[in-house]
């Protein structure tokens, strides 16, 4: 069965003409949950057949790319750190503003003390415009993480990207 029938499209939401992915239905059938956190690793830690892993931390962007990243962190390895929305975070020292399709918005993130590494995957659930996945590389360099890659469950190729948007994203379902 696709991932796609799992994804209930609410139309007119968070505004007019903005038509929301519900992931919950997939999210809350725990085999097909598990297999789309599988996909989406295995997009990331293996190539050409070969395994490379190496990932310290999974970055999730608040909120629904703190459960993918969790997931992730737990069938691969790995610790989990949020980018989370403004005021959010008591210890925040790290923070980057930007626009949305429908409005602007700030991210803030904690400084983590590395162990031995700060190799680190972005995580979020859609990618529509790209402008957050943008801003949360930005914050996460800043911080001072090695990004090695940029991932989503849901990738939205038919919404414009924001301007300037260069980043490699990997993703298990593409709407064309």
């Amino acid at each position: 069965m696709s991932f796609k029938n799992y994804i209930t499209e609410i139309p007119n939401f968070p505004i007019k003409g903005v038509n929301f992915k519900d992931l919950s239905p997939l999210i809350g059938d725990s085999k097909m949950f598990r297999e789309a956190i599988k996909q989406m690793g295995d997009l990331v830690i293996w190539e050409d057949n070969k395994y490379i892993g190496g990932v310290d931390y999974w970055i999730g962007i608040e909120s629904r790319g703190f459960v993918f990243a969790s997931a992730l962190a737990m069938h691969f390895g790995g610790g989990v750190v949020c980018a989370r929305k403004e005021g959010k975070t008591p210890t925040a020292k790290h923070t980057i503003s930007y626009d949305l399709e429908y409005g602007s918005a700030t991210l803030e993130m904690a400084h983590v003390e590395h162990l031995d590494s700060s190799r680190a995957v972005i995580v979020d659930d859609v990618l529509a415009t790209g402008g957050t996945l943008q801003a949360t590389n930005q914050l996460a360099k800043e911080v001072g993480y090695e990004i090695i890659d940029n991932l989503v469950l849901v990738d939205l190729l038919f919404v414009p990207r924001t301007e300037n948007f260069d980043l490699n994203v990997k993703s298990v379902i593409t709407y064309e």
